[in-house]
């Protein structure tokens, strides 16, 4: 493919209701999009980096910067071969896996229309199964002002379909939060998430937990570490689950390697895309390990591209990629709809992302946008 030029956007949309988590409360989301102009076609991508570098160092400040000033004139001008291609070229940059992402999706999205195959059937093109049609998901729910009002809103959730729930907790905010939505519903998925806010010697808090059949408890310790993950592991019985700590196809093999999970949540913006998200689902696909795919509030244009990563074989527990109206009253897709009947969401199925862009929405939320030509 040969790029003759790249359009990046910084947009701003603000969420239906705040969502909070151990970083603190977020209700206006930001993120940048990249148009890829190649070959008479145009490649999509979502770099989901926040203003605020709780979840991950990068911001939409410091991504625009390393996109615009590094990454975008390393391709801008170029020919690339496909998609595995685009990690060599930019490997003269230094981690920022969040800005490498929105240009490897774009790039998959490009592979895929120039195929005139999905982005999910061009992703799952090594394996005999194929892509699923659609993929399980779940919710995630942020920190409520009360538990009660916790259990309500999973009832909320319950009613309109979802089939698996993820809480967010935080010291002060986990055991007894558990056992009220475990009380309340007795027979439902539920998962904690505690994005790196406890240390190991908090381990108790876990055990008092281990009688609730809790589905995994998400990242409960620092967000590099892996080593005491493995040290908390063999003191609980809840299945353990990586997130954070999970950069790389390399990172999903030291934690395989030193038993520190039973499950990893894959988050292609996380490990700089989908290229390298493949990676880790063929590891750990081979060593039996079970994976999911993880949400950023993505737009329709990153929640397509977690869908077709979602629907490959590997994947075999429901993702956090809920139905976008969940987060925004207007998207600049088309909304991704939940499937109530089977809490799934379709996987879109046209060429490419098989999404079409609102312009006219695009426009209306975008606070800048550059050029760049080769």
């Amino acid at each position: 493919m040969n790029i003759e030029r790249i359009d990046l956007y910084h947009i701003t949309m603000r969420l239906v209701s705040p969502f909070v988590t151990s970083f603190g409360p977020q209700q206006q989301r930001d993120c940048l999009l990249v148009a890829i102009h190649a070959d008479g076609l145009t490649g999509w991508g979502e770099c989901v980096a926040t203003n605020d570098p709780g979840y991950s160092y990068e911001t939409v400040g410091t991504a625009w910067h390393i996109l615009s000033d590094f990454l975008i004139p390393a391709l801008a001008g170029r020919s690339l071969d496909g998609p595995e291609a685009l990690a060599p070229a930019l490997a003269f940059v230094r981690g920022h896996p969040l800005a490498k992402a929105a240009l490897d999706q774009a790039v998959w999205d490009l592979a895929a229309q120039r195929e005139g195959v999905s982005f999910a059937a061009l992703l799952a093109r090594p394996y005999a199964e194929g892509p699923r049609a659609r993929v399980k998901v779940g919710v995630s729910i942020g920190i409520q002002p009360s538990i009660a009002r916790t259990v309500e809103v999973i009832g909320e959730y319950v009613a309109a379909g979802y089939g698996r729930i993820k809480l967010k907790i935080k010291p002060g905010h986990d055991v007894a939060l558990a056992r009220a939505a475990r009380a309340a519903f007795p027979d439902l998925p539920i998962m904690l998430d505690a994005n790196s806010a406890f240390r190991l010697e908090d381990a108790p808090t876990f055990q008092a937990m281990d009688d609730l059949n809790l589905l995994m408890l998400e990242q409960p310790l620092g967000y590099e570490d892996i080593y005491d993950h493995s040290r908390l592991r063999p003191l609980i019985q809840t299945p353990l689950c990586l997130d954070e700590s999970i950069h790389s196809a390399d990172h999903a093999r030291y934690a395989l390697a030193i038993g520190a999970c039973d499950i990893i949540n894959v988050k292609p913006s996380r490990v700089a895309g989908w290229t390298e998200a493949r990676r880790i689902h063929d590891l750990c696909r081979a060593a039996n390990m079970p994976l999911w795919v993880g949400g950023m509030l993505e737009t329709g244009v990153g929640r397509a591209a977690q869908l077709a990563l979602a629907a490959l074989p590997g994947f075999t527990l429901p993702g956090d990629i809920s139905a976008t109206d969940r987060y925004y009253e207007r998207d600049i897709t088309a909304p991704f709809t939940l499937n109530r009947e089977d809490s799934t969401l379709t996987v879109p199925d046209g060429p490419g992302l098989g999404v079409a862009i609102d312009f006219e929405q695009l426009a209306a939320v975008t606070l800048r946008r550059e050029t760049f030509a080769g």
